[in-house]
């Protein structure tokens, strides 16, 4: 849905099972139109479509691709944004570090993405822009020294160039803007606000530069504006909050080098705040945080600087002396705090406010997938849920 004449404002499917495209499909005619009729009435409602790769894969057999065009017409949707960071099946099972796998190294990890482009230069309507977030190239530990560290990051830029490539001529044969956006988080590859513009200007801009020239005949000047086009940022204001940077910051440095922002994930981290005397009490709330289906990573910001922990199962454990700690568990977004616990909703607002007076990006895509993982006193009906958040966010803007 359009907010303020200038944002589409949707929530990401990936909330909803979907291994296939039959269960995808069965998913959003059950919520779609029920979410719709709520908070879009009157106008038609976008979607941040998440599709796997057999998902994806089977929407482009036969006619299933026009066949869903038409019952999104039929419906008043549209598709604006998809998300294309988790390959496999992301509910039901453990996910864990396997949602970087295949990361941008692979064949395959290409091979979904420049098909999901292809289905959404064919469902995006015309004279809006479309974007698909995906991962950031890799996970850190599965590299164990500086030097493959830096191969990962130079194969994932060699990859992303051909992204690059097919995205000038998908804008040339169809007239569509799409744009790729890369989703820093805790313990990829790119972390944070540095970790990104050192990907960018140490490894994409350099190798993509040559590639284009090559290819495209351009000259330097104007295949830098390629990369800066088509190669975005993905700001996930939970991933970006567990980095304890300021969005205004983030903002800044991006504008400075003359990087879009694709999309805006709005999202919150759990925040827990060890400034009462009864400590125990405070695990006990985060322990009913801990589920074996996604990684949970935990920050804390120190003199040093941000100091990661792998999962929450470790730090229940071993129950590190902070001050304060940061998981990466997205939680809902309305909710300011959870029993002893709180959230990094303070971040949302702070975008928020900056939205108010600078139009940084087109896409807004509520980002909580977590609902089924919830502790029990936090757990409504679906829908109701997806609602009340969408609400909360749309009063706020």
């Amino acid at each position: 849905m359009l907010i303020a004449d200038k944002y589409h404002l949707t929530y990401c499917t990936n909330i909803h099972p979907g291994q296939d495209w039959a269960s995808t499909f069965e998913s959003l005619v059950e919520y779609l139109p029920i979410i719709k009729n709520k908070i879009s009435k009157g106008q038609p409602f976008g979607i941040g479509l998440r599709l796997s790769n057999k998902a994806s894969e089977e929407l482009a057999m036969s006619d299933n691709l026009p066949k869903f065009n038409s019952w999104l017409i039929k419906n008043g949707l549209y598709v604006f944004t998809m998300n294309g960071f988790p390959y496999g099946n992301f509910h039901n099972e453990v996910v864990k570090d396997k949602v970087h796998e295949p990361d941008w190294t692979t064949r395959d990890r290409v091979n979904y993405t420049i098909r999901l482009f292809e289905q959404l230069a064919f469902l995006l309507p015309e004279g809006i822009s479309g974007g698909i977030s995906t991962s950031p190239i890799s996970y850190k530990h599965w590299h164990k020294n500086t030097e493959k560290k830096r191969a990962v990051l130079e194969k994932g830029a060699v990859h992303m160039t051909e992204l690059i490539l097919k995205l000038h001529d998908l804008e040339v044969r169809t007239s569509k803007y799409l744009h790729l956006d890369i989703e820093p988080e805790p313990d990829g590859m790119l972390e944070n606000t540095e970790d990104f513009l050192n990907f960018y200007h140490n490894f994409l801009i350099p190798i993509a530069k040559k590639e284009l020239i090559k290819y495209l005949d351009v000259s330097e000047d104007r295949a830098k504006e390629l990369v800066l086009r088509y190669c975005t940022l993905c700001y996930d204001i939970c991933h970006f909050s567990l980095a304890y940077e300021e969005p205004a910051y983030t903002f800044e440095k991006l504008k400075n080098a003359g990087i879009k922002i694709g999309k805006i994930q709005v999202s919150a981290a759990l925040k827990v705040k060890f400034d009462t005397s009864d400590k125990d009490k405070i695990w006990e709330s985060l322990a009913q945080f801990d589920e074996p289906t996604y990684l949970h990573q935990l920050t804390e910001n120190t003199n040093e600087g941000v100091k990661t922990y792998n999962d929450l199962p470790f730090v229940l454990k071993n129950k590190p002396d902070v001050s304060e700690l940061r998981a990466h568990f997205h939680v809902p977004i309305f909710l300011e705090s959870f029993e002893e616990l709180y959230s990094t909703q303070d971040h949302i607002l702070k975008v928020i406010t900056i939205l108010r007076e600078n139009m940084i990006t087109e896409h807004l895509e509520v980002e909580t997938y977590t609902w089924e993982v919830l502790p029990g006193y936090l757990k409504k009906e679906l829908s109701e849920s997806i609602i009340r958040e969408m609400n909360w966010l749309i009063d706020k803007l």
